[in-house]
């Protein structure tokens, strides 16, 4: 598709450009206005709404943003934020193309099959978390990581939320709103050391509530698809 934002409903374009308002504002009123933040930002509002609609532009989105994100997060030397975006985060989501190149919906090509989990998903998806939780902490652990609980709680709930997302599972956006609320507590104490970072406080409480959205969206595409024999 040339242009991927004509697939967005009228509702979806004003929470995209409601959403690009606040970060904008966000970071121009913050009275310390960082380009490379903005840019992210903007980046990663678009990449949630058309994850929101199952779009493999989503994905596309997210890996730039992954590498933008891994940037800023070296600069307040968050190395678990880093760590998971550039390590986890960004192959994760070039694998979620493929996979979602995979799998269209019968039913909207624009959009991807949703995937229902089995028992098995979820146990390799519980092993595969805790694995990755303990050896992340133990890395984060010798290089003096900054509040290292709630960095160490965001690689959790980013693992599940990029391996929920690869598997095309609704629940990938419960844990990206989950991972937000923990972003907003680093970005926050980030913030305590250097007013220059409250934009990115905005910014992941706009993520959270268009996360939200998403769960909303899939849920109710989950019902569609289910009815019409697809999940």
């Amino acid at each position: 598709m040339k242009n991927p934002f004509l697939i967005l409903s009228r509702k979806e374009k004003i929470l995209w450009a409601v959403s690009l308002i606040i970060v904008a504002l966000a970071n121009i009123l913050s009275g310390s206005f960082d380009y490379l933040t903005f840019f992210t930002a903007l980046i990663g509002v678009t990449a949630v709404l058309f994850q929101a609609k199952g779009n493999i532009w989503g994905q596309i989105f997210i890996t730039i943003f992954a590498v933008l994100y891994g940037i800023i997060s070296l600069q307040f030397h968050y190395y678990g934020e880093m760590m998971t975006y550039l390590g986890m985060a960004l192959p994760m989501a070039l694998w979620a193309i493929y996979t979602w190149m995979r799998h269209p919906s019968e039913s909207d090509p624009h959009a991807v099959k949703i995937r229902r989990l089995k028992p098995m998903h979820y146990v390799i998806l519980v092993i595969s978390g805790a694995a990755v939780t303990y050896v992340f902490y133990l890395i984060l652990a010798r290089f003096n990581t900054p509040n290292l609980v709630f960095s160490t709680i965001s690689i959790t709930t980013s693992f599940y939320a990029a391996a929920l997302t690869m598997l095309r599972s609704t629940f990938y956006a419960f844990w990206y709103a989950m991972n937000d609320l923990v972003l907003i507590v680093l970005w926050v104490y980030a913030s305590t050391k250097d007013p220059s970072y409250i934009p990115m406080v905005i910014n992941f409480a706009v993520f959270f509530l268009n996360d939200l959205y998403g769960f909303y969206s899939w849920k109710k595409r989950e019902k569609v698809q289910r009815m019409d024999g697809q999940t």
